[in-house]
């Protein structure tokens, strides 16, 4: 596989169809997630990620997303980087947009 990106769009039609072996990579910090993140997102803060490219190696596939998507570029950036090549970017919007399209959230 290689690195590639993905709007928020496709992300949004594609993220309840993951395989058991793909994870949604939220980047923001943890007050964020806390306030509402997407079900069963793994939270690691955009300045954690580079001491977690080995953990986050044994996925699939890992979906990077963040507020409104620069935190999730710097990510995959820094992932990429790091020898990754199982990441998907959702690169054009992040959660400020899922959040006011309607979708859903767990929140605390």
């Amino acid at each position: 596989m290689s690195n590639t990106m993905m709007t928020l769009k496709e992300f949004h039609d594609s993220h309840l169809k993951l395989g058991k072996n793909d994870v949604i990579l939220d980047v923001r910090n943890p007050g964020e997630y806390q306030e509402a993140h997407i079900a069963n997102a793994l939270n690691i803060p955009v300045t954690e990620v580079g001491s977690h490219a080995d953990e986050l190696k044994k996925y699939d596939h890992v979906y990077i997303h963040c507020k409104r998507g620069g935190r999730a570029k710097t990510a995959f950036d820094i992932l990429s980087g790091a020898g990754l090549n199982n990441l998907v970017c959702v690169h054009d919007a992040g959660m400020d947009v899922w959040i006011e399209s309607g979708y859903q959230v767990v929140r605390g």
